[in-house]
């Protein structure tokens, strides 16, 4: 009998918890359907390095062969990297040491580098010389920076004939001898040569554009942000052109290089893959919630907002909204990828989807998903083919 007493009693107890079980609503997660995705090579791993933009610059490239119908190729980035480098040194040192140098940089490197020295693939040119079987920078930036840095503060009274070796026989070192020639799929081919005949492409064709009330719109200007350290121009449009172009480009089969800010709160890593810019509407609120959240502090609330398990209520961004962050350094230039189509989510509201250069690092297979709103308030800049700019813009800007 006691023994029966026992076993009812657990049944009962589990038929409690399951029915509470059901009467709990389950979590909503982030789904997304009716995805519409350009042509475009594998996710990329630029792993400890700071070289987004070249990831994402050839990404694009990569992409723009897929759609002239040339064949899919893996361009080196290292390449890319190697040069921009050896140039930043050049720059830096001409400046006395008051300029950027860093890893990071621009999408016209990548373009600026190409015209300059070509290209070449992946498997002529990795840029592992250094006992790892992926991308980690951070001992070659230190040295490359202290060699730069000695060269502007040495005593000598002028600049000795060999400093640029210095900085050469380092990328030599980490990334290898850049090539002069190369064999790949049975033709000898030189950097300049594999660009402009297996590719095809035209780097003239590809264009910067951003948004900012600081500097007249369709006319160019430098943008002033630590990566544009060659200070190349990039035209400015009004907000709602910017996403207009970035519209119009998907449409009509031409991936974005997006210049962005992944240090925002709303730039959610891991396996929800997404970005976007969360406000709470207290007019979207039960009266019973209104009373809990103006009961909390500040951080509290900021903590709240971003405890995302479903699409929630975003900012209405606008231009001036836009230009403080910017200004205030809430906007930074942190990371480039590569907007290549676009999904709804559960409620039938648009996303673009986007590339990343992280490797497989989520459940979306390194692809993630950013609002439309995050893209008009944390855009820096875009690159896009000057035939995916909508013709009415284009003809403002001259192109």
């Amino acid at each position: 009998m006691k023994l029966f007493v026992i076993v009812l009693f657990f049944l009962l107890l589990t038929a409690g918890i399951v029915q509470a079980q059901e009467a709990t609503p389950p979590s909503v997660e982030f789904t997304f359907t009716d995805e519409m995705v350009l042509p475009s090579t594998s996710v990329k791993d630029q792993h400890r390095t700071g070289t987004c933009w070249a990831f994402a610059g050839l990404a694009m490239l990569e992409a723009e062969m897929l759609r002239t119908k040339k064949p899919a190729a893996d361009l080196s980035e290292m390449f890319i990297v190697y040069h921009a480098y050896s140039e930043k040194a050049e720059k830096y040192v001409r400046m006395h040491g008051n300029n950027s140098f860093s890893g990071g940089g621009s999408f016209h490197d990548v373009i600026n580098m190409i015209r300059k020295y070509g290209i070449v693939p992946e498997e002529v040119y990795k840029g592992l010389c250094y006992g790892e079987d992926k991308h980690i920078h951070g001992e070659m930036d230190e040295l490359l920076r202290e060699a730069v840095e000695a060269v502007v503060r040495n005593s000598n009274g002028k600049l000795s004939t060999v400093w640029r070796d210095a900085v050469i026989c380092t990328l030599n070192t980490y990334l290898g001898e850049v090539p002069e020639r190369f064999d790949y799929q049975g033709k000898t081919w030189t950097p300049q040569s594999f660009w402009r005949d297996f590719s095809g492409l035209n780097p003239d064709d590809y264009v910067e554009i951003t948004s900012f009330t600081h500097h007249p719109y369709y006319s160019k200007f430098i943008l002033e942000i630590p990566d544009n350290w060659s200070w190349d121009e990039m035209y400015n449009v009004p907000l709602d052109e910017l996403t207009e172009i970035v519209d119009y480009s998907l449409q009509n089969g031409y991936t974005v290089a997006w210049a962005t800010d992944n240090s925002d709160k709303g730039f959610l890593t891991g396996n929800k893959g997404i970005a976007l810019v969360p406000v709470k509407k207290p007019e979207d609120m039960t009266e019973s919630e209104l009373i809990r959240w103006q009961n909390l502090s500040d951080r509290q609330k900021e903590e709240e907002t971003y405890k995302l398990k479903q699409p929630v209520s975003e900012m209405q961004v606008t231009p001036e909204a836009r230009q403080l962050a910017f200004d205030n350094y809430e906007t930074t230039d942190d990371h480039g990828m590569l907007i290549a189509g676009w999904a709804k989510d559960q409620n039938g509201k648009m996303w673009y989807k986007v590339k990343n250069s992280w490797g497989d690092y989520n459940h979306h297979d390194g692809w993630f998903y950013a609002s439309p709103a995050y893209v008009k308030y944390k855009t820096t800049d875009i690159m896009v083919h000057r035939d995916a700019i909508p013709p009415h813009i284009r003809k403002k800007l001259g192109l």
